[in-house]
């Protein structure tokens, strides 16, 4: 993992987090928008307490200059219009290896039914984050809880409106793995068992499922940990679309592991696109973690901020 995307964050001592910025163009309008909403829940974390750098891409810029969301924030750059290579810069400061350059971090907000999110750019923008180990979050609720994780991390004061989305009694989650990725799955499990073990449901797809189970009946027992996660159909033969659902409908699945491995084609890439499509649909609500580096900071964060949480 990139020693700047596993770093603690920052402090008086420390560089501030780099992080780039973009919305497709339904999430940029009026105060109700994604853009909006993300901007003015974490305005405290920004100006106060990560004070981040902010790569914004052109319009989402305009946007936010209209909306008179972060007035006066000075750790801005701006990069062009999208049709003008923005996102593509956004490419290149990923795999930059410059301190001075790179970026920690993506977020950009993604409508699902904006051809753009399917633009090359926009695909490649998420792989390198996924090589690189950096975080890539396309959903309101993944950039805000990803916000509020390192602030709390950082040593600010957890924010009492988000607590109910830690009590993981009352949360599931979604551990998916690609054939690559199924050890490195087991060993974040086993590592995080203890918090995992606290969410109120997990589920996972296929083989995933069934080796997850068996780490448990490890830890657990036999009978304890025989039915630890909920095994759904493998992937290519409709898993992923399965917990698709239980995303769209809101049921207990507001969280998904799923680690990916961008080096290989896959047959059933539709599958995998309809999961995330999902989580983006309700971006208010479901997140989506798509690397090893990342997931493992972001459980050790949870692991945090769940025992601040009054339920």
């Amino acid at each position: 993992m990139p020693a700047n995307s596993s770093r603690p964050a920052p402090s008086d001592s420390a560089a501030p987090f780099r992080i780039g910025l973009a919305t497709s163009r339904s999430h940029q309008h009026g105060q109700e928008s994604a853009l909006a909403q993300l901007l003015n829940g974490s305005r405290q974390i920004i100006e106060q307490q990560l004070q981040p750098r902010l790569v914004v891409v052109g319009r989402t810029l305009d946007a936010m200059q209209q909306l008179g969301l972060l007035p006066g924030y000075p750790h801005i750059e701006r990069f062009p219009y999208g049709r003008h290579g923005g996102l593509m810069k956004l490419v290149s400061r990923v795999v930059d290896a410059d301190p001075a350059r790179t970026l920690d971090a993506v977020i950009y907000l993604m409508d699902p039914v904006d051809p753009s999110s399917t633009f090359p750019e926009a695909v490649a923008l998420k792989r390198q984050c996924v090589i690189h180990g950096k975080p890539f979050l396309s959903t309101l609720a993944g950039a805000l809880e990803w916000l509020e994780l390192e602030a709390v991390a950082a040593g600010a004061a957890p924010n009492p409106l988000l607590d109910p989305t830690f009590d993981l009694a009352q949360e599931g989650i979604a551990l998916i793995a690609h054939d690559a990725m199924k050890e490195r799955m087991l060993a974040i499990a086993e590592r995080h068992f203890a918090l995992l073990d606290q969410f109120a449901f997990r589920c996972a797809t296929g083989t995933t499922g069934s080796l997850l189970n068996q780490l448990a009946q490890k830890i657990k027992g036999e009978e304890a940990g025989r039915n630890w996660v909920k095994p759904f159909l493998s992937g290519p033969l409709g898993g992923d679309a399965q917990i698709a659902e239980l995303i769209l409908d809101r049921q207990q699945c507001r969280r998904v592991l799923f680690l990916e491995d961008p080096h290989v084609a896959r047959q059933h890439e539709a599958d995998i696109q309809l999961l995330e499509r999902a989580a983006r649909t309700v971006t208010d609500y479901a997140l989506c973690i798509s690397d090893a580096e990342c997931g493992e900071r972001w459980l050790s964060l949870l692991q945090q901020r769940a025992a601040l949480a009054k339920p």
